[in-house]
């Protein structure tokens, strides 16, 4: 069964965790992806918290599968002749390097085009166009300046990163959008373009609920589906909202049996309303039902608090997979939360390719995210990540290069 992107190659000069995660996804595809790696050293995650001396981390494991490894000195006249090859005969180049590091190696957009008219150019960048657009950006950064983190957190405490990498692994997700989205209208122009990712950007668009809420609060004054309300106040900005679902149907965050050992002995509790006589009837508090206080959505926003509280105390008689068995059997919407541990040991995730185990030659056995997209027609092969230039002799035996001309670059440093 042929791939998605068969027939799509991609010249990948990324690195770290944003330009990775979309290369990686394009291989994940089908896309040939020739990653171009500094001979000797590489990727630097190659090297990041190492867990197995000698071995790649997995940290670059876990970010570049199904790819090629090809090493290149790009300062060397020689190499950077063989990089032009590259580049006359791949579809995409993807870097996110520093700003204007590209142009110092000089490959500027109007050399790339001089050299290949269809090529797409796509960045990863920490900042669009602005004041900020010169600046590094780590993904911790990117969460502060693209809005998370202000938002993130209790309103007693301060703003709190996610574990979730939205700015890095966000923003590649963003990109390979991008590039597919470029190379379908490529089609129709037969012309190649530049795409821009920008992490504050990609950041911003995961976040696009609250700047729904900032216009909100400027027009109203308070936000009634957020803890603040009723009895505490709203500033001139979007506060801290705790676990609050975020949306029309309230949400939180509730002890399960176990909780005293277990720091993930919890559920996530949403008391939606076309089920709010079911969830009464399951924790014994029926007569809420037709109580004022309690029998329409808007009357039970003041009591959320005391509301959560009491269903707490039917949840911690429960483990939290008793609880969403009896939940889900009144379609009461919760969720467990699950431990990377956990995850990590679940046989569903692993049937469905969505947790996978990978053998490497150096570092043996590991597990690893698979593809989380699912096409019927292009299954997802996870293949190891490459040793460091392990696919120089191959890439240059098919940009044309004899083996004795590959000799005499390798003794020269070109690659």
């Amino acid at each position: 069964m042929s791939k998605a992107l068969d027939g799509v190659r991609i010249l990948d000069f990324t690195h770290v965790q944003s330009g990775p995660t979309c290369t990686q996804l394009l291989a994940w595809f089908g896309a040939d992806v020739i990653k171009v790696e500094r001979a000797g050293a590489g990727d630097i995650t190659r090297e990041q918290l190492r867990d197995i001396p000698d071995a790649d981390s997995l940290y670059f494991t876990m970010l570049n599968h199904n790819k090629r490894s090809i090493t290149i000195d790009t300062k060397n006249p020689e190499g950077k002749k063989v990089l032009e090859s590259l580049v006359k005969k791949c579809d995409v180049l993807v870097e996110n390097f520093a700003p204007g590091a590209l142009d110092r190696m000089g490959f500027t957009w109007e050399r790339i085009q001089e050299l290949n008219p269809k090529m797409i150019v796509a960045s990863v960048k920490g900042f669009g166009p602005g004041p900020y657009e010169d600046c590094k950006v780590y993904e911790n950064v990117a969460q502060c300046a693209g809005g998370a983190a202000s938002t993130t957190g209790f309103d007693d405490g301060p703003p709190v990163v996610s574990g979730a990498q939205i700015g890095d692994s966000g923003t590649g997700l963003h990109l390979a959008l991008g590039i597919v989205t470029a190379l379908y209208q490529r089609n129709a122009t037969g012309r190649g373009q530049k795409v821009l990712a920008a992490m504050q950007d990609g950041v911003l668009n995961l976040c696009r609920v609250k700047l729904r809420d900032q216009q909100r609060l400027e027009r109203t004054g308070t936000m009634k589906e957020y803890p603040q309300y009723p009895n505490g106040t709203f500033g001139e900005a979007v506060p801290r909202a705790g676990n609050a679902s975020g949306g029309g149907q309230p949400g939180w965050i509730l002890k399960c049996k176990g909780w005293e050992t277990d720091p993930n002995a919890y559920i996530y509790f949403i008391t939606q309303a076309p089920v709010w006589g079911e969830i009464c009837k399951v924790i014994g508090k029926e007569e809420w039902i037709d109580h004022p206080d309690f029998r329409t959505p808007a009357a039970r926003l003041p009591h959320l608090k005391g509301i959560f509280a009491e269903i707490e105390q039917w949840t911690m008689t429960k483990t939290k997979f008793e609880a969403m068995e009896i939940l889900n059997q009144h379609d009461i919407p919760c969720g467990p939360i699950l431990s990377m541990k956990e995850i990590a040991e679940d046989p569903s995730l692993r049937k469905t390719g969505t947790i996978v185990e990978v053998d490497h030659p150096v570092r043996g056995k590991y597990l690893t995210v698979g593809n989380p997209i699912k096409l019927s027609d292009s299954p997802t092969d996870v293949v190891r990540s490459p040793l460091l230039g392990e696919h120089t002799d191959e890439v240059m035996a098919e940009l044309g290069y004899s083996p004795d001309q590959v000799a005499t670059l390798r003794s020269l440093g070109a690659i």
